[in-house]
């Protein structure tokens, strides 16, 4: 071999090398040492009793973490959870910073544009919520009034829905707590959220909060993921919630915190 090949070969195996390093520069970082995939899932950071901080351990604990695990354990699969809040998992699922996200998250046909979502976990709907020493006794009385909504929800899209028809001035919120505080203050006289949380915030936590009249737009919490992406996720997570239900462990999940 002359002292041309030589180069020639050695600049090959250059390129070569570095191309190998590049390649494993952009691989994801989700994988554990095994090669196989570890998946990240977004979620709520104050939404009791779905997924909230437990000061004395500092873990986010709740029935979407459960229920979760759960899953996982059954499936076989490894995540890593990030609680970020509500709006910022819809939009990290969004633009593909993770794989997935649960939240308390609404199966509803707009949401379906934007998101895959799984088999239904836990139906509830909207209340509308109001000081516990309000006079308020229906949304009629919510005429002209100043009203708060937790950004990207449900109850902020029924809130909206019924603006224009009572007048309402809408303040929002990246979460509950502080949406109960706008209540509570006097800053907002009302607000629509989730029956089961609000219920769970008036018994457990002592927040001085009412719920007025019945539960409106009712419907399924889903977990999703990006509309056409992860299908193996979503597979795995409706498969293993199949199993959970029949083996009785969802049962003992709900019970757990009261339903």
């Amino acid at each position: 071999m002359n002292r041309k090949t030589l180069r020639i070969a050695a600049l090959l195996l250059v390129l070569v090398m570095s191309a190998l390093m590049f390649a494993g520069c952009g691989q994801k970082a989700d994988s554990n040492g095994d090669g196989a995939k570890k998946y990240t899932i977004y979620s709520d950071k104050a939404f009791p009793p779905f997924e909230y901080l437990d000061e004395e351990s500092g873990e986010y604990v709740g029935l979407d973490m459960d229920i979760l695990a759960a899953v996982a354990k059954d499936q076989g699969f490894e995540y890593e959870v990030k609680n970020e809040g509500f709006d910022p998992a819809m939009t990290a699922v969004q633009t593909g910073q993770a794989d997935g996200m649960i939240a308390g998250m609404t199966i509803k046909p707009e949401r379906e544009e934007t998101f895959d979502f799984s088999d239904g976990y836990f139906e509830d709907g909207s209340i509308l919520v109001v000081a516990a020493d309000s006079s308020i006794s229906s949304e009629a009385d919510l005429q002209g009034a100043k009203v708060a909504a937790k950004t990207g929800t449900v109850s902020a899209d029924y809130t909206e829905s019924i603006k224009d028809k009572y007048g309402l001035t809408i303040t929002y919120f990246e979460d509950s707590p502080s949406m109960y505080q706008a209540v509570m203050t006097g800053a907002a006289v009302a607000c629509f959220e989730d029956f089961s949380v609000i219920g769970w915030a008036i018994k457990n936590d002592g927040t001085s909060l009412k719920t007025v009249g019945d539960v409106v737009n009712p419907g399924y919490y889903g977990f999703a993921v990006k509309k056409g992406e992860n299908a193996e996720l979503l597979e795995l997570f409706n498969a293993g919630l199949a199993n959970i239900k029949k083996s009785g462990e969802y049962d003992k999940l709900l019970a757990k915190y009261g339903y």
